[in-house]
């Protein structure tokens, strides 16, 4: 698992800059400031949990447990819903998009993921 959760890292950090640097120079002249400020929350969180796969990955190789395992897939589905969301969010509202209930919903969700992913990572390093 370390070498998912470290290409999965290497992958979503690369995805981050992209993604900032675009919402930085494409969509600013685009998105109000409000649209905005939500896109660069969802950079800004897949970013930090980036960092987090990349962390996972060296301390599976130290403590290759259940919880650490969990801990770099539960950081992935949050990282998908939580930022995910937060992007769709903010471009399809930017589109006057209606009926955004069930993008919206998921952002919580992708919250209460990584929330689980540290406690699954602070439970993995534990039990070692």
């Amino acid at each position: 698992m370390h070498k998912q959760s470290l290409m999965a890292g290497a992958i979503f950090a690369g995805l981050a800059v992209i993604l900032g640097a675009f919402g930085a120079h494409a969509l600013k002249p685009i998105l109000g400031p409000d649209l905005l400020q939500t896109f660069e929350t969802g950079v800004r969180y897949q970013f930090y949990h980036a960092l987090a796969l990349l962390a996972v990955g060296i301390i599976h190789l130290y403590a290759p447990t259940k919880g650490v395992t969990r801990a770099g897939t539960f950081f992935m589905i949050g990282i998908i819903l939580f930022s995910g969301s937060l992007y769709l969010l903010a471009l399809l509202k930017a589109n006057g998009g209606e009926g955004l209930g069930a993008v919206g919903i998921l952002t919580p969700i992708g919250g209460a993921f990584f929330i689980l992913g540290w406690i699954m990572l602070i439970l993995g390093i534990r039990r070692k």
